[in-house]
């Protein structure tokens, strides 16, 4: 499921933020203020990506008790929570991902989805924990236009050692 392609645009939000910090060295808030936008857009970019390709893995063992018994007390069952974020992240319109989430405030799992490269926390305040990419570069070379193949896929590669341990530390 590695895509080259994806790598490199992972790379060019690093490059753009390092762009931008180039105003906030020289001290053009003013440019920088501007550059919000841009700011939001490849700084979520870049830890999106970073979340996905440490939640890939063709071995990524198997979710922790800890997760387990928290995906069943908030969804029921774990075919139940892979079916609400499979729909939720097939019906974003456009470009954008699909999230399990930790809400701290209410100590409970949930799904959530982010337009663009909107990064969760920052957007919702959920801890993010398994992101599913669902713009088309993501997909589009191995499943065509088929967004919902590539979500039902997603779950046989996902690395729920990474998840697991981004759920402990959420709980902290």
């Amino acid at each position: 499921m590695f895509n080259l392609n994806l790598f490199a645009i992972h790379s060019m939000y690093i490059y753009r933020i390092s762009l931008i910090c180039i105003f906030y060295v020289k001290g053009d808030i003013d440019t920088i203020i501007n550059l919000a936008p841009a700011l939001k857009f490849n700084g979520g970019g870049h830890i999106n990506h970073t979340i996905f390709w440490q939640n890939l893995s063709p071995n990524g063992g198997k979710p922790s008790d800890a997760l387990t018994k928290a995906v069943e007390k908030d969804f029921g069952s774990w075919e139940n929570m892979k079916n609400q974020l499979a729909n939720s992240s097939v019906a974003v319109q456009g470009s954008g991902w699909g999230w399990l989430g930790y809400n701290k405030q209410m100590k409970k799992l949930q799904i959530a989805t982010c337009q663009n490269q909107d990064p969760l926390q920052a957007t919702t305040g959920l801890v993010p924990l398994f992101g599913i990419d669902v713009w088309e570069h993501a997909y589009y070379l191995q499943y065509k236009n088929v967004r919902a193949d590539y979500v039902k896929a997603i779950f046989d590669v996902a690395n729920w050692n990474d998840v697991s341990a981004r759920f402990e530390k959420a709980l902290k």
